[in-house]
């Protein structure tokens, strides 16, 4: 009888954790509900910049909103959904680069005190809140250095005593001018000529396998001195470029080559010295190959378990192509749990008869919106500033910035491309939402975001050159407006 009595228990308590099991499964499955948004007495800030006009990023109107429930075919929209949410948005900026820091250093205090506001004070200017560096030489630097003595394997002479003339008093200033907080990650261009297999941190080679951890524990003493020093790190890239055979510093990993070093090495390395949530981001390399690398790296549970992310840069251009952000879109669609971050881009192939070149500015503000609306998370220029030869440069790979210094007469030559990030840094700031956007035209090129505070940062960009009148559209109201030849527009809803 008790044998029964127990045997009715057990169906009993059975038959509740099953009927539990599948309300909790039923609730984990149902669609939560949307956030409702009404545009109710809402007005649109206009901020535009446009060629053939003084027109940099001023506010030339002030729109209201007008029912419109459907728009007809004939009428050119951009469709704003802020109920539909994406990526939040890490941070867009730029890279303090030796070669930036040492012409920083020739200018007056004036100008250093005016580029820093320019690019840091988001009121001021266009509020960059996010940097890069470089652990050791690059292209961008006078001369090629190390930080450690010739076959120093324990790393006993580590010293980044290089960096405190120039690279360090600029990154100070930045985190100063941008209000305290900049977050930074770091770049290796090379290992120490004596780790690689061709004994040169020029010319791609590879790191030596008796070398990997030594390397590895690099990583960690560059990240721990410059926190000591008062510049905390954000996070790293484990290689710059890892399959360009360069003139300058280059070090190549074929993708199971990266992704063995980040899972028995580099991984673990951080993991165990403290560094664990350092953002570490592989490939930083075009998008040419982006899917490739990441399936190969993230594919591998112990080597995707360390990645924060897959950084990316633009010049897939070199080989003839144009910038292929469907690679970056199935990456993210692909591995929507890691993040995407595009670490460098630059226009190559400098010519000081071409600092108004419109199109300087029209490649950044092709590639932003593309790449936000690919699924970026985080947006990074090269240099913040060169000189007005595109330098310094070790190797004479000169170089376009959105900043150029004349030293000689003490000058800051601000190109389109600067005003044209600033359409993006100064509206979107760190933790906003990308929402759903969709523009009618193709000669109108959009993105949108919202912020913390709930403002929406729309951006509109108009390569054509004709004006195009459109109506800025959410749920039945619009606001209209036209958008000028070769321009772009950032539209605020507050």
């Amino acid at each position: 009888m008790k044998m029964k009595q127990n045997l009715s228990l057990i169906l009993v308590l059975a038959t509740a954790f099953t009927a539990g099991a599948q309300t909790k499964k039923a609730n984990n499955s149902a669609a939560k509900p949307v956030q409702a948004y009404t545009v109710g007495n809402k007005k649109v800030s206009v901020y535009v910049t446009a060629q053939n006009s003084d027109l940099r990023i001023r506010k030339t109107e002030t729109l209201n909103f007008a029912t419109n429930k459907q728009p007809f075919e004939t009428e050119p929209c951009i469709f704003i959904d802020p109920t539909v949410k994406y990526q939040t948005l890490v941070g867009i900026g730029g890279a303090l680069t030796d070669a930036s820091a040492e012409t920083f250093a020739k200018l007056s205090k004036k100008n250093q005190d005016e580029l820093m506001e320019k690019y840091y004070n988001p009121n001021s200017g266009i509020g960059y809140t996010l940097a890069r560096t470089n652990i050791a030489s690059c292209d961008f630097s006078s001369g090629s250095y190390s930080y450690v003595q010739d076959n120093d394997k324990e790393l006993k002479t580590f010293s980044v005593a290089h960096d405190e003339e120039f690279k360090i008093p600029l990154i100070k200033k930045a985190i100063k001018a941008a209000g305290g907080k900049l977050p930074l990650y770091v770049s290796p261009w090379s290992p120490p000529s004596w780790m690689k297999d061709n004994n040169n941190v020029l010319g791609g080679g590879h790191l030596l396998p008796e070398y990997r951890q030594s390397w590895a524990n690099h990583y960690v003493k560059f990240i721990k001195t410059y926190e000591s020093m008062g510049m905390p790190i954000w996070g790293l890239t484990v290689q710059n470029e890892p399959m360009a055979k360069q003139k300058w510093e280059s070090c190549i990993y074929t993708a199971e080559e990266e992704r063995d070093f980040i899972k028995n090495f580099l991984g673990p390395t951080l993991h165990k010295s403290g560094l664990a949530s350092k953002k570490l981001i592989a490939w930083d390399h075009n998008r040419d190959q982006i899917f490739q690398r990441a399936s190969t790296i993230l594919n591998d549970k112990d080597a995707a378990k360390y990645v924060w992310g897959i950084g990316f840069h633009w010049y897939e251009t070199w080989t003839g192509s144009n910038m292929q952000f469907g690679n970056v879109k199935q990456t993210h669609e692909a591995y929507p749990d890691k993040a995407l971050i595009f670490t460098e881009g630059c226009k190559e192939k400098y010519d000081v008869t071409k600092l108004d070149d419109w199109t300087l500015g029209e490649r950044y503000g092709n590639s932003m919106i593309n790449d936000f609306n690919s699924g970026t998370a985080a947006w990074t220029d090269w240099n913040i500033l060169l000189d007005e030869n595109g330098g310094p440069n070790h190797v004479g790979n000169f170089c376009f910035a959105p900043v150029h210094a004349d030293v000689k007469s003490d000058k800051l030559i601000y190109t389109n491309a600067f005003y044209y990030m600033g359409h993006f840094s100064k509206f979107i700031r760190p933790g906003a939402k990308r929402i759903g956007s969709a523009s009618s035209r193709d000669k109108l090129e959009a993105t949108a975001f919202i912020n913390t505070d709930g403002k929406i940062a729309v951006v509109v960009m108009n390569q054509s050159n004709e004006k195009l009148k459109y109506s800025l559209w959410i749920k039945g109201e619009a606001a209209t407006t036209t958008s000028l030849p070769r321009s772009i527009t950032t539209l605020v809803i507050e």
